[in-house]
């Protein structure tokens, strides 16, 4: 009976062992690298930043031209129009790819 017992006592552990062996092999598969972590920063920077730097360069552009000489700013407006899509840019890819 001793016997049975110490069998199933040692399927269990060995079981028990194997299950936390697939867990930490797959935490390790799953863990960034300090490459994957920049990469995901930079694109978060680029989504934010690109869309601010496109809409200052097109209100510049908008404020030059002499037949929109009696308009509001175009510069600024488009400036906060670039941060609001930014900042929807970076929500989206967040939740997205979390």
């Amino acid at each position: 009976m001793t016997e049975m017992t110490e069998m199933t006592d040692k399927e269990t552990l060995k079981k028990q062992v194997e299950r936390q062996v697939n867990r930490l092999q797959q935490a390790e598969k799953q863990r960034s690298t300090l490459l994957a972590q920049t990469v995901y920063l930079g694109t978060i920077g680029l989504l934010i930043a690109l869309p601010i730097v496109v809409g200052a360069y097109l209100g510049h552009w908008l404020d030059q031209q002499e037949a929109l000489r009696y308009s509001t700013s175009w510069t600024v407006s488009l400036i906060l129009l670039g941060v609001f899509i930014g900042a929807m840019n970076v929500y989206l890819f967040i939740k997205r790819n979390p």
